[in-house]
């Protein structure tokens, strides 16, 4: 990588205040935090002497490790954004990965539509199983391709510090079909920078968060961290909030993408917010060249400002975040066809993608909460027919080490219209499903069987009925009847415009 040394260096990482922090493990952290720097800086529209402070410190990764096998080139931008939880240098002491390679847990495609006008970011979960192509070592030997490999493995090609931006890209581009314009890499310490040079980001905790939940080994819940509720963050403890997976929603990644999504769409509202005037935009312009990582096209600052300049007319209401289809194969994550598909034709024809949550496509191109496709006739005159599940309660328990499985199954229930008590970890693990149902209740359980074929029925004294999912449940494939189905489509998914406490968390 090059580094240019000019006027508008960049300056240390803020490391924000409060009590009760706690360094988590370093083992396995996420930089999934930083690439909300690069997605605002994206967004920023500047004048004329913004250039000076971008063209002072921007590194650039070589574009000879980019696939010859390219899409064409379509309408509208596309910028892919990439978390890096390097430790090198000043990301260390904040609490990167281990070792000396170069890792990314995080990364999404964000789309500017020809409009100028609307703009969406897609998240890829980082466990998700995709085909890596051929990507170029240090040494200029090129790999040979991987097929079911983990998403975020392909910036770790290579075994460098610096990581494998490239990589990632063609990954991105052979898997959606769409050519990448421009490539970003943000690490640790340009992020809690940019938190503590806004002032802060307000966000908002489903419930009070312990020190325990940062750092699981602790073994006790610990000290209040973050209370429950709205709240602003910045530096350290802004890191903290992103990384933080344990101890909300079902505990998984996918959840944790929620509140990313959510603290980059109240990021972005806050600079807004401040106004885009020299005098609010200086400290953060010298944040974040340090922090970023580009392509050779982006390499300049009249190049980051022209892309720029093209966004400024992109309402909050019209900036918008979705996740990649998906659904859980095991321990990891698989990609929903067609849905991920049609989504990725949409943006290869720069189409918008619908606003509504029912009765029309949406991003995933399901409708409404059922995913059912729309066949186009015209719905049957008279009330709606109840859904199957409408009047049955049930538990979920999670029976097997695939985490977030139980809210899983408690959304398709949801979405069959039956009553999800609660969801929870079993005592002990299964190997097959298991309804259990309490006295008068056997007809109900049976139609709860109907979704999870192969479960045994099981009468017992406790009231209701509880569901306690099985390994099989977890391994069957979803082709096929009665295989697991993907979670609920995404609907309206987020907009930089929303509440910061709503739709905080999957499970």
């Amino acid at each position: 990588m090059t580094r240019s040394h000019g006027a508008g260096a960049a300056h240390g990482g803020g490391q924000g205040s409060g009590a009760g922090h706690v360094r988590g493990p370093r083992r396995g952290v996420r930089m999934t935090a930083a690439t909300t720097l690069a997605l605002l800086v994206l967004l920023i529209a500047g004048a004329g002497w913004l250039y000076l402070q971008l063209n002072g410190d921007i590194t650039t990764f070589g574009a000879d490790g980019l696939s010859p096998d390219r899409p064409a080139a379509g309408a509208g931008s596309n910028v892919l954004v990439i978390g890096s939880d390097s430790r090198a240098g000043r990301n260390r002491r904040l609490g990167g990965g281990e070792g000396d390679v170069g890792r990314s847990d995080t990364a999404f495609l964000l789309h500017v539509h020809g409009d100028g006008r609307h703009a969406l970011a897609v998240s890829f979960p980082r466990d998700t199983l995709v085909e890596i192509p051929p990507c170029r070592l240090p040494d200029g030997r090129w790999t040979p391709p991987r097929s079911a490999a983990m998403f975020n493995s392909a910036f770790t090609v290579g075994g460098t510090t610096k990581g494998n931006p490239a990589c990632t890209q063609n990954t991105v581009e052979a898997l959606t079909g769409l050519r990448v314009d421009h490539t970003v890499v943000v690490d640790f310490a340009g992020f809690a920078a940019l938190t503590t040079a806004v002032g802060g980001v307000p966000v908002c905790l489903p419930q009070d968060v312990h020190e325990g939940d940062l750092n699981p080994h602790l073994g006790a819940p610990g000290k209040l961290v973050f209370p429950r509720g709205p709240q602003t963050v910045s530096g350290q403890r802004a890191l903290d909030y992103v990384r933080l997976r344990h101890g909300l929603g079902d505990g998984s990644d996918i959840g944790r993408i929620k509140r990313q999504q959510a603290f980059t769409a109240a990021l972005v509202k806050k600079v807004r917010a401040r106004g885009m005037n020299p005098s609010a935009l200086l400290p953060l312009a010298r944040a974040a060249t340090a922090a970023l990582t580009v392509d050779p096209g982006l390499g300049t600052a009249d190049r980051l400002l022209a892309f720029a300049l093209s966004m400024k007319d992109v309402d909050l209401h019209d900036t918008k975040f979705r996740t990649l289809p998906w659904r859980y194969q095991g321990a990891r994550v698989a990609v929903v066809h067609p849905a991920a598909d049609e989504l990725w034709a949409a943006l290869r024809a720069d189409r918008t993608v619908d606003d509504q949550a029912t009765g029309s496509t949406n991003s995933t191109g399901s409708t409404g909460r059922s995913g059912a496709p729309d066949d186009g006739k015209a719905a049957a005159t008279g009330p709606p027919a109840a859904p199957p599940g409408t009047g049955i309660a049930v538990t979920v328990h999670n029976g097997t080490t695939v985490s977030g499985l139980a809210a899983h199954a408690a959304a398709e229930l949801r979405a069959a219209g039956f009553t999800v008590l609660g969801t929870a970890t079993a005592g002990q693990q299964h190997a097959t499903t298991v309804v259990a149902y309490g006295p008068g209740q056997q007809d109900r359980a049976q139609t709860v069987v109907q979704y999870f074929p192969g479960a045994l029925l099981q009468p017992t004294a406790a009231p209701g009925i509880a569901l306690t999912l099985g390994r099989d449940y977890a391994d069957r494939p979803t082709t096929g009847a009665g295989g697991p189905p993907a979670p609920p489509a995404d609907g309206a998914g987020r907009s930089a415009a929303d509440d910061p406490c709503a739709d905080l968390s999957y499970g």
